[in-house]
């Protein structure tokens, strides 16, 4: 399962109505090679959800994650944060063994 906090629902709903998307459009998380740890998240909006994806719902919040990124993901919570030291998504990832500066990148 991926959480979703009440901070990251309420950027996500904003952000889908900001960039024009339809309630249709869920969020797609998923796990690429790449970043300064090996492994970075990707997170958009996607309309569309494939046999080979699993659907998870939080706060009324639809997250999509493939398969291959499931096995990663599992046990995440999204959450937003918008203080002093940056704004943006941030992953919380009970998986992640060690994480970037930055919060975009993680290995396991």
């Amino acid at each position: 399962m991926i959480n979703v906090t009440d901070k990251a629902k309420d950027r996500l709903f904003e952000l889908r109505t900001e960039e024009g998307h339809s309630p249709e459009h869920n969020v797609r998380v998923a796990v690429k090679g790449g970043g300064c740890s090996g492994l970075m998240y990707d997170l958009e909006f996607d309309d569309k959800i494939s046999d080979s994806d699993d659907v998870f719902e939080d706060k009324g919040v639809k997250v999509i994650v493939d398969k291959k990124s499931l096995l990663y993901l599992l046990g995440t919570t999204l959450d937003f944060t918008d203080g002093l030291n940056g704004k943006g998504f941030q992953f919380i990832n009970p998986n992640a063994s060690r994480t970037c500066g930055c919060g975009e990148s993680f290995s396991i």
